[in-house]
């Protein structure tokens, strides 16, 4: 009696139980069919057009804070870029001044260039690469921001260093432009230094352009006058429109300055040329001025 009892009790539970698990009127039985889908998850990356108050090469989210470029600032981002191919798949983000990360910086580069409308060594400016965090990229990030920066007229200007200095509004088209910030006239002060000076008053120097130099350490090409000054006179006589022959050396002397130990780690091989009037004072920039304004001495 008592086995058919509790079976009759066990019947009736799984009765109750069933009708419980019923569908009810005006239903359809699925729970998620009118539910809204979820959004795909998205890796955080900044943006092309922003400009930051830390200067870092590294970016991290915990101290991303941009501000509008037309407020103070020190860098600005002018592209960003995603790491690919043997890069991406590495396990940590190259470091900013590491080899691997050359290919990346001639990227930032070329695009420093448009960004600027034209050279951008030829002004007192740098440019940076900055990756995402270790912490990002772990997490699956493989972005890079290229920042352009304004440098001081004294040591950044001489290749001393590079440190970005506050200023206010977007540095686009700074060359194209030619802003105060493009390399003119220049004497030097009493600490070898090259500071701008007025092309129409008594100067010694003149910017000329740009020789890439080989890649090869600081130390070496901190060596190497040798071989700069003669690239930095065929710039003057392609500057100053004189021929470039065996007479050229009696026509102008040179200086240069190469970029600071920092960027030429970062991967710029651009030596910085200038005209050197040998001591005499000149009242006239030396462009295109032909023969007349490098006569043989």
């Amino acid at each position: 009696m008592r086995r058919h009892l509790t079976a009759a009790l066990a019947a009736a539970f799984i009765t109750v139980a069933s009708a419980g698990c019923g569908t009810p009127a005006g239903t359809d039985g699925d729970l998620a069919d009118d539910w809204r889908p979820m959004a795909q998850a998205k890796q955080f990356s900044p943006q092309a057009g922003e400009c930051h108050v830390i200067p870092e090469p590294t970016a991290y989210l915990s101290s991303y804070a941009p501000v509008d470029c037309a407020k103070t600032h020190l860098v600005e981002t002018f592209h960003v870029g995603t790491f690919t191919g043997a890069l991406a798949a590495r396990s940590a983000p190259p470091t900013v001044e590491s080899a691997a990360m050359r290919a990346i910086f001639t990227d930032c580069d070329t695009r420093a260039k448009d960004f600027v409308g034209g050279e951008w060594r030829s002004a007192r400016l740098s440019v940076q690469v900055a990756p995402t965090s270790p912490a990002g990229w772990a997490g699956g990030s493989r972005w890079y921001r290229c920042d352009i920066f304004e440098l001081d007229e004294v040591d950044g200007a001489n290749g001393d260093t590079d440190r970005a200095i506050h200023r206010a509004g977007t540095l686009r088209n700074a060359v194209g432009s030619r802003s105060p910030l493009t390399y003119g006239c220049m004497n030097e002060d009493e600490w070898g230094r090259l500071r701008p000076a007025g092309c129409t008053t008594a100067h010694q120097y003149e910017y000329v352009g740009i020789w890439t130099a080989p890649d090869r350490s600081y130390q070496d090409a901190v060596r190497d006058e040798a071989a700069i000054h003669p690239a930095c006179r065929t710039l003057v006589a392609r500057y100053a429109k004189v021929p470039n022959d065996a007479n050229l050396r009696y026509r102008t002397g040179t200086a240069y300055r190469l970029p600071s130990p920092n960027l030429w780690a970062r991967g710029d091989r651009g030596v910085r040329c200038y005209f050197w009037s040998g001591g005499e004072t000149v009242k006239r920039s030396i462009a295109n001025g032909g023969p007349a304004a490098l006569p043989i001495r």
